[in-house]
């Protein structure tokens, strides 16, 4: 009888001295439905797959003559804190543009924004690609049954393949609960290893040196002069210690060599001086814990703590048995060629929440920036880096991590949150004159909260609530009231009192307004035929600002607290501009039935009161929803539309909370067939928001997957719905404990487009409403017990 991977798993005194006699490349038959796997090598970074532990991580390759990783770490960062971030002259022309505005002269006050209002980037910087490691392999001949895969129940990226009759097969990890990298490269003959280790050529400036005899380390600083001054940024360090099993190790001009070991193992530790912490010291630190530790151990512990977390939601689409036998690289080419893959459509769901797991704990220095902790050169080389971007990019990141059962993954959102809020004071005061906090549309570590540096983007002060809004996401689903107290209220109640003292009373209408602002990042064509985008009350505005001050009236109703601070909320609040449905029948962008002079533009902001939010929706507001879909379309259809990753994402979830499942799961599969790599990460289009080539963003990934969680389950309006947008694709399936908004897990069941059986768990108890089709139940859930539901329970259904 054969021995699977997970056998040897199981059997950790095996694994110590792991030779592999069984490979995925010998037995074709084995197929992992949460695994992507390629019959080749990657030859360039989209192709290489990516393993994490929430701030150290890895593109791997899986070369045969050399492996190739492309290390990254969270906090590798050029740019510094500054004082300079605000124009000193916004304050005192404030005024004066808002009367332009009010007066219809939105050029005229554009140009003293962009005079007094903008921000100054100089030292902004960007998250850098740190370093390259390679492991060049002696051998020659040709390369038989090879197989390179990313195991996602395990977080394990393996490499199997033969050459002159040896079996080579190699594992790589990135460790949360030993904060390493791990590089395992072992043969099935004594005796057969013989490689060296080093690092490429250097982007960074730095420089390289061995250690004791088994250790290489790397020294340097995230240095750059497009973002900063070329003298901002972190110093970092990274060593490597190879242990090898019997053979000899040398040092040789800046690289370690090995002959004839039986088993290398690669420990890979990095660290910065990122809040004054000494790198050295880490790193020195990390590798000592891991001396008395075996590879087996290592990799158990990794093993556990990764499906502690991963193996919490379990997908079944129904699926294409043929299909699941080919390379992922084939079966994403065959969907885009119009091949029915839903097993492909169950992966990609996964494969963002693996991305979720992998790129932001509980113990992350930072939340995920625009490609996650991952870094291809591209986007830190773009005008816009590779930053935190607070207008959509950020927020979509952790888009899946409620509803996908990772809520601990949100944790260093929550204290970033709280970082903006500090540097934000100083904003609030110094470019409006008012209290409370406020940050735009991009951020970094290092406190930047002033507008961006252009117009059309730059002036989004909603920005650092949208963030912010995770927060209150958290609370919703978890019902933790601890949290609401401490962590969402201080916040919250805080830029409540920024926006109540920033807003104006427009003079024609009388409703409360914000501006300058813009609809990110859109540009409207004004009566006098300018092209313009700075307004005053955006529809964008409208959207966080009702959901802020909506927020903080619940919280503090619940709470029971500050009573004259809620009254003053809910006076303001009945004073917001409605929602207004313009001339083609769509919902107006802006305060005024402004044509857009992109038609095609990728943004489509004051569509949030659809997703993230429930201001909008089919039921309570059917005008407004058919407004909000004429949007939509009137958009897509136009022959320049900016197709993006995460425009793609943003309507699976709008066209799911239309409850119109064909057109969201039309829009999840172009995500896969036109806004994803072969490896299935997903990509800003080149020619889109001036970039010349497909860049990795990480969003497309993780927002797709949080849209197909919302055509399974959606729980806003204090309702459970199940199958809200379940299209005939998917006929028949099953989820497990996908999160529903006030602490419950749902698990469903479907066969023939129609519910079988759903379980409701609730960690607090309570009664809740669910809703399957038209009908409603009410049910109550005892504490920590499941309690199952059945199609015949709901009346009218």
């Amino acid at each position: 009888m054969k021995t699977t991977r997970r056998d040897f798993m199981i059997g950790s005194a095996a694994l110590a001295l792991y030779s592999p006699r069984l490979t995925h490349a010998e037995d074709k038959s084995i197929v992992h439905k949460n695994e992507l796997w390629f019959s080749n090598p990657a030859s360039r970074w989209m192709e290489a797959v990516p393993v994490g532990n929430g701030r150290i991580g890895g593109m791997i390759y899986g070369g045969t003559s050399a492996e190739r990783i492309d290390l990254t770490e969270s906090t590798v960062w050029s740019g510094a804190p500054s004082d300079k971030d605000v124009n000193p002259t916004a304050l005192e022309n404030l005024g004066r543009i808002r009367e332009l505005m009010f007066a219809g002269k939105y050029a005229e006050g554009g140009e003293l924004c962009q005079q007094h209002l903008l921000g100054n980037g100089k030292s902004f910087g960007t998250h850098l690609p740190m370093a390259t490691l390679e492991l060049a392999l002696q051998g020659d001949g040709p390369v038989q049954d090879y197989r390179r895969s990313l195991n996602l129940d395990e977080a394990l990226v393996y490499v199997d393949y033969t050459r002159s009759g040896l079996r080579f097969h190699r594992e790589i990890f990135s460790s949360n609960p030993d904060d390493v990298l791990i590089v395992r490269h072992t043969c099935d003959r004594p005796k057969s290893i013989n490689c060296s280790v080093s690092f490429a050529k250097l982007t960074l400036p730095g420089n390289i040196t061995i250690e004791g005899s088994d250790t290489l380390v790397l020294k340097g600083h995230a240095f750059e002069h497009l973002h900063s001054d070329g003298k901002q940024g972190v110093a970092f360090e990274t060593r490597i210690r190879l242990v090898s099993e019997g053979g000899q190790i040398t040092a040789q001009d800046g690289s370690l060599q090995v002959r004839g070991a039986n088993a290398i193992t690669l420990h890979v530790a990095v660290s910065t001086d990122f809040r004054g912490a000494d790198a050295s010291a880490r790193c020195v630190q990390t590798l000592h814990a891991l001396r008395n530790k075996t590879f087996a151990q290592l990799r158990a512990a990794h093993i556990e703590d990764h499906q502690s977390l991963f193996h919490r939601v379990a997908i079944d689409l129904g699926g294409n048995p043929s299909a699941e036998l080919k390379p992922t690289d084939e079966r994403r080419k065959a969907v885009q060629a119009g091949e029915a893959d839903p097993g492909l459509s169950a992966l990609f769901f996964q494969y963002g929440r693996y991305l979720t797991i992998a790129g932001s704990r509980a113990n992350s220095p930072l939340p995920l920036a625009l490609q996650g902790i991952w870094n291809d050169g591209l986007a830190s080389s773009m005008g816009w880096t590779d930053d935190f971007h607070l207008d959509i990019n950020t927020e979509q990141n952790y888009w899946a991590a409620e509803v996908g059962n990772l809520s601990e993954c949100q944790s260093p959102v929550f204290d970033f949150v709280d970082g903006l809020r500090v540097a934000g004071r100083s904003t609030a005061r110094e470019m409006y004159g008012a209290p409370g906090w406020v940050a735009h549309v991009v951020t970094n570590p290092w406190g930047f909260t002033a507008p961006g540096w252009g117009l059309g983007w730059g002036i989004f002060p909603t920005g650092g609530y949208w963030i912010a809004l995770q927060l209150w996401e958290h609370y919703r689903f978890t019902a933790d009231k601890q949290f609401l107290q401490q962590r969402v209220y201080p916040v919250f109640k805080e830029a409540a009192e920024f926006f109540l003292a920033y807003m104006v009373t427009h003079p024609k209408h009388g409703w409360l307004v914000t501006g300058p602002s813009v609809s990110p990042e859109n540009w409207f064509i004004s009566p006098d035929g300018k092209h313009c985008s700075e307004s005053m009350g955006p529809t964008v505005d409208r959207v966080f600002v009702y959901s802020l001050l909506s927020a903080c009236i619940e919280a503090s109703t619940t709470l029971g607290i500050d009573d004259q601070f809620r009254a003053g909320a809910k006076a303001a609040l009945d004073r917001l501009p409605p929602f207004q449905i313009g001339k083609h029948g769509q919902l107006q962008e802006w305060l005024e039935d402004f044509d857009e002079a992109e038609p095609g533009h990728r943004h489509m902001s004051h569509l949030l009161s659809l997703y993230p939010e429930h201001q909008i929706s089919p039921v309570a507001t059917p005008a407004l929803a058919a407004a909000a879909r004429i949007t939509i379309e009137r958009r897509i259809s136009q022959p320049n539309w900016e197709d993006s990753e995460w425009g793609r994402a943003l309507l699976v979830n709008f066209y799911a909370r239309l409850l119109d499942g064909e057109s969201a799961h039309k829009h999840f599969v172009g995500i896969i067939a036109k806004s994803a790599e072969d490896s299935l990460l997903t990509y800003s289009r080149g020619g889109v928001a001036g970039a010349e080539s497909n860049i990795f963003s990480l969003d497309g990934n993780t927002a797709g997957a949080a849209g197909l969680a919302e055509m399974l389950l959606q729980s806003q309006a204090e309702e459970i719905h199940l199958l809200p947008a379940l299209p005939s694709a998917w006929p028949q399936g099953k989820i497990s404990r996908l999160c529903a908004r006030g602490g419950v897990e749902v698990s469903l069941s479907w066969a023939d487009g129609k519910l079988v059986s759903a379980s409701l768990k609730s960690k607090q108890g309570g009664t809740h409403l669910v809703r399957y089709g038209t009908g409603v139940a009410r049910r109550t859930l005892p504490p920590g017990r499941e309690v199952k539901v059945y199609p015949s329970q709901f009346h009218g259904a």
